[in-house]
């Protein structure tokens, strides 16, 4: 019974590591990969270097997306899309 009450705060520790950390992490993971599997030709976007454009083509393949920018057309690979800003922009329309 001893040796199970000093082991206590290890576990305690782990648990509260589990759900600080480990735990938000995966939930980010999965809400990212559903973001990249469900964007469609249209939405405007900001990739993670800062560049907003419209997405104007989707490779299936090689995993990228072409995005249409103010001086023209680059492909990104469709990890480098960070935020989809067709739905924020409604939401916004709608509120004013």
């Amino acid at each position: 019974m001893e040796y199970v009450l000093q082991y206590w705060p290890f576990v305690a520790v782990l648990i509260i590591f589990y759900f600080m950390i480990i735990r938000p992490q995966s939930l980010r993971r999965k809400a990212e990969k559903l973001f990249t599997e469900t964007l469609k030709v249209g939405d405007r976007v900001i990739t993670t270097s800062g560049i907003h454009g419209k997405v104007a083509q989707i490779n299936e393949g090689p995993g990228t997306v072409v995005v249409e920018t103010g001086a023209g057309k680059v492909t990104f690979e469709r990890t480098a899309i960070s935020q989809e800003l067709t739905s924020k922009l409604s939401e916004t329309a709608v509120k004013a």
